[in-house]
């Protein structure tokens, strides 16, 4: 009884909480749809925050919808309205925060050379990546065999970083630190090659520095594919 009596005080707090940051933030004053659905965009937020939590700390077999439920403070059937499954769960987690870092380094401003922009998109996606190791090899095992709609979010991401890479060698060519026959969208492709490549290495233990690996196979790709004037330089420190 006592349990249960703290509990129940525990969710009046969180919800004297909830209210008065709503208040604070002009959301008690909006429309009820608009109220509604910040509502709700908050409730989803939340569920996939503990889901994240929970898939790293117990791992994808040990994590389940009601786990995440009870953690979020929410019903089961609150967290489905929001997510189809566990699997859908854990897509999700993997594309927002993907895209998010994405994003982040997609935007940053700066003039580098080819080889330093490259390896800091890398190494913004690697660093995603090692900040949650055990989630991160649940999330690429199950989103190489994604299912509609997820299949076509994460194609549609990376073919969103292919046409980046792909102006990056573009603009490369322009400047003079690639040879003007190379095939910008070819090159789009080695980049995840070696991407890939030295994620996947990571993952199965036998890589320690998987951004270090992927500049030595960047390094020695563009040697073949730079004037013989403008050589490639292997950065020594990726800026972030």
């Amino acid at each position: 009884m006592t349990l249960a009596l703290g509990q129940h005080f525990a969710r009046t707090r969180s919800v004297n909480t909830f209210t008065e940051r709503k208040a604070a933030s002009g959301e008690a004053n909006l429309p009820p749809a608009r109220g509604r659905k910040l509502g709700k965009l908050a409730t989803r937020a939340r569920i996939l925050e503990f889901a994240k939590q929970q898939l790293e700390t117990l791992g994808y077999d040990g994590t389940s919808i009601r786990s995440v439920a009870q953690a979020a403070g929410v019903a089961t059937g609150t967290v489905l309205l929001h997510f189809a499954d566990k699997r859908d769960l854990l897509h999700a987690a993997l594309f927002e925060d993907l895209q998010q870092s994405w994003e982040r380094a997609r935007d940053q401003p700066g003039k580098r050379s080819l080889s330093h922009e490259l390896s800091r998109i890398a190494q913004a996606f690697f660093d995603y990546y090692a900040a949650r190791p055990v989630l991160s090899r649940a999330l690429l095992r199950e989103s190489l065999f994604a299912d509609p709609p997820w299949n076509a979010r994460f194609a549609a991401q990376v073919a969103d970083v292919h046409r980046h890479v792909a102006s990056l060698a573009d603009r490369a060519k322009q400047k003079g630190e690639l040879l003007a026959h190379v095939d910008s969208r070819v090159f789009g492709a080695a980049f995840f090659s070696f991407y890939y490549f030295a994620l996947l290495a990571w993952l199965q233990g036998g890589q320690p520095a998987p951004a270090r690996l992927f500049e030595v196979m960047l390094t020695q790709h563009l040697a073949g594919l730079t004037p013989p004037q403008n050589p490639p330089r292997s950065p020594t420190k990726v800026k972030k």
